[in-house]
């Protein structure tokens, strides 16, 4: 058994009090020992909390970027929603054209593409706190937003041509056009629409060949489009009326006027006022009656207007 030892002095300023202390040479292996491992362990714990550390805040990094590119995205994926919505729009509108000018759809038209393109984005989820998740699903933000822009150029290159074919023919046929009912013919409410309803006279159920248009009395009425007036005067069921001519077979009526600007004869325009809203013949209130007929045969005037 080693039974070695050292002694260790401490001095003070004060040489007379002097202090020693005896160690064995085991203990102070020991003690190195000891020493030795705590220092070791302290490094180790050391070396880890920073690279936690810095994973932390590489994490916090990755997750701030992705945050920023998912909001990115959803922005362009509302921005894609409201192109898909004007295409949509436009597309009806093309067919409406279509329909007024009697032009019938191109083989490949926009209108064909008549599915929707799902809308994307949305609040983040629980899950998003992830960084792999977060990453997922931006991935898949992303391959959405590729998908819905390659069906929006698919959309908008076919409804460009069916548009550029739209124009030639509606050159070609601005005559008819100009002569075509094509808007409202007063500001107002529509109160009863075409189709079969309850009289209000009698409460029975009975065709009613047209729209009624209701507002103040005196607001003016104006001719849809271009014509001839064949017809302006007072009827027994209608009161004040005007039936205008447009030639290719239509005709349009308004009723219950108060007052009436044109005289039998007279050629109109699109947009020339040709009387005023009242409630004169057989009428429950103030309100313009309009019907539109097709070679003699009432139709609902909803499809001639665009505005």
């Amino acid at each position: 058994m080693d039974k070695r030892f050292l002694t260790f002095f401490i001095l003070t300023s004060d040489a007379s009090k002097a202090r020693q202390f005896k160690a064995t040479v085991k203990r102070l292996k020991i003690a190195g020992v000891v020493a030795a491992v705590l220092a070791l362990i302290f490094a180790v714990i050391l070396v880890d909390y920073s690279r936690l550390k810095y994973n932390t805040s590489e994490l916090y990094s990755l997750r701030k970027e992705n945050a920023a590119q998912k909001i990115i995205l959803q922005d362009l994926s509302a921005k894609t929603g409201a192109l898909e919505t004007r295409l949509a729009n436009l597309s009806i509108f093309d067919r409406k054209l279509r329909i007024l000018a009697n032009i019938e759809n191109p083989r490949n038209q926009a209108g064909a593409h008549q599915d929707q393109v799902m809308g994307i984005g949305g609040a983040s989820s629980d899950d998003d706190t992830n960084v792999r998740s977060t990453g997922a699903k931006t991935a898949e933000l992303v391959n959405r937003m590729r998908s819905d822009l390659k069906e929006l150029d698919s959309r908008a290159t076919q409804q460009e041509k069916s548009f550029t074919e739209l124009q030639g023919e509606l050159v070609n046929k601005s005559s008819m056009l100009a002569s075509t009912p094509s808007i409202l013919p007063a500001r107002g409410w529509i109160t009863s629409g075409f189709g079969e309803r309850t009289s209000p006279f009698t409460g029975f159920t009975q065709m009613h060949n047209g729209l009624d248009i209701a507002n103040e009395s005196g607001t003016p009425v104006i001719a849809p489009a271009n014509g001839i007036v064949a017809q302006a005067g007072r009827e027994d069921e209608l009161g004040k009326a005007v039936v205008i001519s447009h030639g290719y077979g239509l005709k349009t009526t308004f009723g219950h006027m108060s007052e009436l600007y044109v005289r039998t004869g007279q050629r109109v325009r699109r947009g020339d006022k040709i009387g005023a809203i009242g409630s004169t013949g057989r009428s429950t209130g103030p309100h313009l009656h309009y019907q539109v007929s097709v070679n003699g045969v009432t139709v609902n005037p909803v499809k001639y207007i665009l505005n």
